[in-house]
């Protein structure tokens, strides 16, 4: 499959289409969640509903329910708890990297401040964890909860080793195993958990989350390095800014001459706008890009082999694909 631009929008939907319903259902769970009396707090939860685009976290959730023996009731709750906590990440990292846009709308810190946000996203997890206590098993919560703090883990790592230009490709997977390929791996394992399969079953969906949350986010760096802003619809060239390295540049200042690799340290370590399109330049024909590419790729390879063994099902092919739609997404 090839995804770019609103036809990558409109498969990802029919993608979803084992559990359309059932999305519908953890949608309409969510915004009930989110309803306050105070007019503030209200106009916030209604801004932050612009973020939950493309519902992908609560989409894995239900597919791997489906795929693993059938939603539950159970199974709605917990698709509007992991987009809770998901929103309440991006939030929180507007804030960290300064951004302007999330999914083309201003962000929170943008048009309230940075103090508003950071309550807000304090607000949007406690929400998750309010939803989560309704349920009558705790597993969901103390899973939940773990999850919570290894991604706020793995983003102190991260910013801790802002202008770290000799992180390496380990450092750099151990970062975002945690702020991001947790939450996936989360996602898949409530789901394969709450239909009732047996533990081989979870292995592989969990398994199959791990890789695809890596995949997921190596092609995301790289949108934001040579990505467009007007078709990603979010703030590009904050890594740069930040002085945060991620794939394709320590690739770059590895495998790069002398000469290329001082012009690029001179750039990171510039303090002028536009280090960042002079950076994209630099490596956008590198083969720094081709090798996180590659890498990206192999993840999802290896997230599609983890459901070899699970039976075959719309829900296991929609599941399959959305490995593939990560690396070749546009959005």
């Amino acid at each position: 499959m090839r995804a770019g631009g609103q036809p990558g929008t409109v498969r990802l939907a029919e993608l979803y289409a084992p559990v359309a319903e059932h999305l519908e259902h953890s949608r309409r769970l969510l915004a009930d969640e989110l309803i306050c009396d105070q007019t503030l707090i209200s106009d916030l939860y209604h801004h932050v509903g612009q973020f939950h685009g493309k519902l992908l976290r609560p989409a894995l959730l239900l597919l791997s329910a489906q795929a693993a023996g059938g939603v539950r009731p159970e199974h709605h709750t917990l698709a509007a708890v992991v987009e809770l906590v998901h929103i309440a990440t991006l939030v929180h990292d507007d804030v960290l990297d300064e951004a302007d846009i999330r999914r083309r709308a201003a962000t929170v810190n943008r048009l309230w401040g940075n103090g508003q946000a950071v309550l807000t996203g304090d607000l949007l997890y406690s929400h998750a964890f309010h939803l989560c206590s309704s349920l009558d098993s705790q597993f969901a919560a103390r899973l939940v909860g773990q999850t919570a703090i290894t991604v706020c883990e793995g983003e102190m790592m991260q910013v801790a080793n802002r202008g770290n230009f000799e992180l390496t490709e380990a450092e750099y997977l151990d970062i975002i195993s945690r702020k991001t390929a947790a939450l996936v791996e989360t996602c898949c394992h409530l789901g394969a958990r709450y239909a009732g399969a047996d533990e081989a079953t979870v292995r592989r969906l969990r398994a199959f989350g791990h890789a695809l949350g890596l995949a997921f986010q190596i092609a995301d760096d790289l949108l934001d390095l040579i990505g467009d802003e007007a078709e990603v619809g979010k703030s590009l060239g904050r890594d740069v800014l930040e002085r945060e390295l991620t794939l394709p540049l320590i690739h770059y200042l590895r495998v790069g001459s002398a000469g290329e690799r001082e012009r690029l340290l001179a750039l990171l370590r510039s303090s002028e706008p536009p280090r960042g399109r002079q950076i994209a330049a630099l490596i956008r024909d590198s083969e720094s890009i081709a090798y996180a590419k590659a890498v990206a790729h192999e993840y999802s390879a290896s997230a599609r082999a983890a459901l070899s063994e699970l039976p075959p099902s719309p829900a296991r092919d929609s599941l399959g694909t959305m490995a593939e739609f990560v690396v070749t997404r546009r959005l």
